[in-house]
This record gives structure tokens, C-alpha cells and sequence, in this order.
């Protein structure tokens, strides 16, 4: 992860004023929730990436059926 960020040309320093004005804007309360709601969008995020995988492979399959069938 680290590589990647120094990849767009933010270093150390960068990082430490970024963490500082989320914290100025929006309080160390808020920071923990913020963080929840991030997750549980990741996490949606990926669960409808693996539905329409799998919904992919499905269609395929049955496609493939249906062509060895005829």
C-alpha cells in the first residue's frame, strides 16, 4: 500500500497534513464512524462484485449447456 501511495507523489509529510485536517474536520468522534460507514460500503462493494461473477459463470455454463444440448 505504502508503494502505491509513494507511486502519486505523496510522502510522509503529505500524509501527516491530510490525517491532520480530517482530524480538524471532523473531530476523533467522528472519525471511528466514518471509517465504519467505509467499510461496510468496501464490503458491499465487493459482495455485488462476487454476485455478478458468479452470475457471469452461471450464464456461461448454462450457455454452454444449452449449446451441447443442441
Amino acid at each position: 500500500m505504502i508503494s502505491s501511495i509513494l507511486l502519486f507523489g505523496l510522502g510522509a509529510p503529505e500524509i501527516v497534513v491530510i490525517v491532520l485536517v480530517v482530524l480538524l474536520l471532523f473531530g476523533g468522534r467522528k472519525i471511528p464512524e466514518l471509517m465504519r460507514g467505509l467499510g461496510q460500503g468496501i464490503r458491499e462493494f465487493n459482495k455485488a462484485k462476487t454476485d455478478v461473477k458468479e452470475q457471469i459463470k452461471d450464464g456461461m455454463k448454462d450457455e454452454a449447456e444449452d449449446d451441447s444440448k443442441s
